[in-house]
């Protein structure tokens, strides 16, 4: 039988086609473990990312212990009250009958300050405080008394600055700054149920501008829980006229009431006023500003006339 004529082994050919097939297929491999590994390094950084802002989240949420909001910025209050119980701190002063409180707690307006009204008594702070201003994060500005931060100190901003004065505030200013507080005087006696002639102005009531600057002296150092009647014996209603807005012209600032495993806080409000009594019932703290600048007005009355102050006037 003649031999057959065989053609070249096809393995051999197909060797060499996998030979020279195979630099494509390592290019193609080696593009998708790059594409593998970038797209698990994005998805690392968007988690790492993510947690950070979690734990962010986190901390500035549980600052103060924070449970429940009791008057959010976004919302108008016609008038929100809570009654707690009275604490004993009205036992070691003198009483006054219709006026100590026999009924304490804690409320939130905004219906009594108009925000045009706290835009222009916002205006009043402006002026006053950019005569001076403290080195740390909080400044005050007292038009009772004339107390104005400057650096680390204060002086009487009537001595200091004299005839000045005149061409910084007008009489028409001092006038709104009365309104406003009649206005505030009055929501707390008709809340409490007293009668608004028994209240008296007390010390100190002023301005406070607050930044996230660093504390230069202790009376940068607003954010420490605290009572009024403690702090200030002749205080027996506390009230606050928030001038700006929260989380719009600052973080962080809001006012905490303390209680045990449920605090409550007020979120600032240009116009909105928080009022309460000054005892142990309403243990407080402001949270620290983060960032922006806290315009308010702490008003204070008492029931005792002895301790009460006149209204500020220009002249």
């Amino acid at each position: 039988m003649a031999p057959q004529r065989r053609g070249p082994l096809r393995t051999a050919e197909g060797s060499g086609a996998t030979e020279r097939r195979r630099p494509s297929s390592t290019k193609k491999a080696r593009e998708l473990r790059d594409t593998r590994r970038a797209w698990l390094k994005t998805l690392g950084l968007g988690a790492s990312i993510t947690l950070a802002l979690i734990l962010i989240w986190i901390s500035l949420g549980a600052d103060d212990g924070v449970a429940e909001v009791l008057a959010r910025r976004g919302e108008v209050l016609e008038g929100k009250f809570i009654e707690v119980p009275c604490s004993e701190d009205y036992d070691g002063h003198r009483r006054f009958e219709g006026c100590t409180p026999r009924k304490c707690g804690r409320g939130v307006t905004d219906v009594v300050i108009s925000r045009e009204e706290a835009e222009h008594i916002r205006r009043v702070a402006e002026k006053g405080l950019s005569l001076g201003g403290s080195d740390g994060g909080a400044s005050i500005l007292d038009l009772h008394s004339g107390a104005l931060s400057v650096g680390k100190h204060f002086v009487n901003l009537y001595r200091y600055f004299g005839d000045k004065i005149h061409t910084v505030f007008s009489e028409e200013d001092f006038q709104l700054y009365r309104d406003v507080r009649r206005k505030v005087q009055l929501a707390i006696a008709e809340a409490f149920g007293i009668s608004s002639s028994l209240l008296y102005l007390t010390k100190p009531t002023f301005f406070s501008r607050i930044n996230s600057t660093e504390a230069q002296t202790a009376h940068d150092e607003y954010w420490h829980a605290h009572v009024d009647k403690v702090t200030y014996g002749s205080f027996d209603y506390t009230s606050l006229l928030y001038l700006s807005d929260y989380l719009e012209d600052f973080g962080g600032g809001r006012f905490v009431f303390m209680e045990e495993g449920a605090n409550k806080t007020v979120e600032p409000r240009a116009g909105r006023v928080s009022f309460f009594t000054s005892g142990s019932e309403n243990l407080h703290r402001v949270e620290k500003v983060r960032w922006g600048t806290r315009y308010a007005i702490t008003i204070a009355f008492t029931c005792n006339p002895d301790h009460g102050i006149e209204d500020p006037t220009f002249t």
